[in-house]
């Protein structure tokens, strides 16, 4: 496997005899540990978690208060010293589907209705939203000397993490060393839907490292602004946030696009007593630049009240920021957001990033394609916790709140296909023994089954655990 290298008009001795990089150097870990556990460059380990979003957009208005608030608490568990990944990635689903309909077997006449219901299900599934699967991943590290120190520090965030989720009512899991590593198998391998091959056990009967289970065909960084990967072009952008305040929608369409893309977002938390001595020197820097301009103006024989709007702008923002930081509770974050489109042929992704840089326009924001860093733009947006991209917006709390409580889940779309709310959608899909739904015409109605346990209860009962309950007894 190789990577193609972009070449000079001049060739000096030393490129001529300088070999070719493989496709595996590309990636950057330095290891991948059964467990999770991934060693980066500079000493930085990293683990990571799977979870669902919660589906802000059509919940109550107090629900909407309850989850940005919840959200908020889970931001400030990251201190400085613990930098964080989000990572929300569109796909083409493979053959078998992330989610499992659990309506069981029994030894009655229902059978076929089980049957056709789950048939009925599994075909919505597949055909929700064009067959793209929408994954989202958090992924943290620490810096650390060794594996022996990280491991323990890294289990225990990953319990609070986890924790945190739990109490948001976020379903979540965490990904071992194999899921991390078909995880990024598929963010290499696009439109790829052969299955990950790939056991622990392998590695010393073949000589291979993990690195060549899950490295492309080839890389090709030869264009300034394009990529290729295997026989797929690819594009790295970036997003400058320009809007004053930020729209709740942003993300949620670049999402919902039918089209593959990796929309990474690396942020680095600020400490508290230094963002605000930051934000302190930033208005001392702008009261003078005021001076500057007042003087200017009596010079010229202007009123000295009058002053340039782009400074009376910076000057709100500055201590609107300040007075948040020191009042409400609110912490500074150092934000990059990078958008990895994938397709086919170069067309189509040109037309891809085009409707992005729309979507991103039309919330006053700007999305620019990265000049001569595609390379490192595309390693950052692997969920490995590594960013080699160093273009940072500043956002706090509140801001960085309504830019991710919104995006749609999987489930969300399954629910609208069907034609039923996600509350009606658990009845089928994480259901507790006795639950369903009745459809009465165009009622959709939740049920539980509480009858209470008895004679009449055994006589009637379909349940598989019961009967079996049932036939220990006699």
């Amino acid at each position: 496997m190789r990577k193609a290298n972009p070449t000079s008009g001049r060739k000096t001795a030393k490129a001529k005899t300088r070999a070719a990089l493989s496709a595996q150097q590309t990636i950057p870990y330095v290891a991948m540990h059964p467990d999770g556990v991934c060693k980066l460059p500079g000493g930085l380990y990293t683990k990571a978690v799977e979870y669902e979003d919660i589906n802000y957009s059509v919940a109550s208005t107090e629900d909407q208060t309850a989850i940005f608030g919840g959200w908020s608490s889970f931001l400030n568990y990251f201190d400085s010293s613990l930098p964080f990944q989000l990572s929300f990635i569109n796909r083409r689903s493979h053959s078998r589907s992330r989610y499992k309909v659990n309506i069981p077997q029994a030894d009655d006449d229902f059978n076929s209705v089980r049957e056709e219901f789950t048939g009925m299900l599994k075909n919505q599934i597949a055909r929700s939203n064009n067959g793209i699967e929408r994954s989202k991943y958090i992924t943290f590290g620490i810096p650390a000397g060794g594996i022996v120190e990280a491991r323990p520090r890294l289990e225990r965030v990953e319990a609070d993490v986890m924790g945190n989720f739990k109490r948001l009512g976020v379903p979540c899991e965490p990904m071992d060393g194999r899921a991390r590593l078909a995880l990024l198998h598929s963010q290499m391998h696009p439109g790829n839907r052969e299955p990950f091959r790939f056991s622990w056990k392998d590695i010393p009967q073949t000589g291979l490292g993990t690195k060549d289970y899950i490295a492309p065909d080839s890389f090709d960084f030869r264009h300034s602004r394009l990529f290729r990967v295997g026989q797929y072009w690819g594009a790295v952008s970036y997003l400058q946030i320009l809007a004053s305040e930020l729209s709740d929608k942003l993300l949620a369409e670049i999402l919902e696009l039918d089209a593959e893309m990796t929309v990474t977002l690396h942020i680095q938390t600020v400490d508290q007593l230094k963002a605000i001595k930051t934000i302190k020197g930033k208005i001392s820097d702008i009261g003078k630049m005021k001076v500057e301009e007042q003087r200017k103006a009596v010079r010229a024989g202007y009123d000295p009240d009058i002053l340039p709007p782009d400074l009376i702008t910076f000057s709100k923002d500055a201590a609107e920021l300040l007075a948040d930081l020191q009042s409400r509770n609110e912490r500074m974050f150092l934000l990059t957001f990078t958008v990895v489109n994938m397709a086919p042929t170069r067309q189509r992704l040109e037309n891809d990033v085009f409707t992005v840089g729309g979507i991103a326009q039309k919330y006053n924001c700007a999305l620019k394609r990265l000049d001569w860093q595609q390379e490192q733009g595309f390693v950052s947006s692997l969920a490995l916790g590594y960013n080699e991209v160093e273009i940072e917006n500043i956002l706090d709390n509140t801001d960085f709140m309504i830019l991710l409580s919104q995006a749609q889940s999987d489930r969300a779309i399954l629910a609208r296909q069907l034609g039923i709310s996600e509350h009606q959608l658990s009845y089928i899909t994480h259901s507790n023994a006795g639950e369903g739904l009745l459809f009465y015409g165009d009622v959709t109605i939740p049920f539980v089954d509480r009858f209470p346990k008895g004679e009449i209860y055994n006589l009637l009962t379909t349940r598989p655990e019961d009967l079996k309950h049932e036939a220990r007894n006699e």
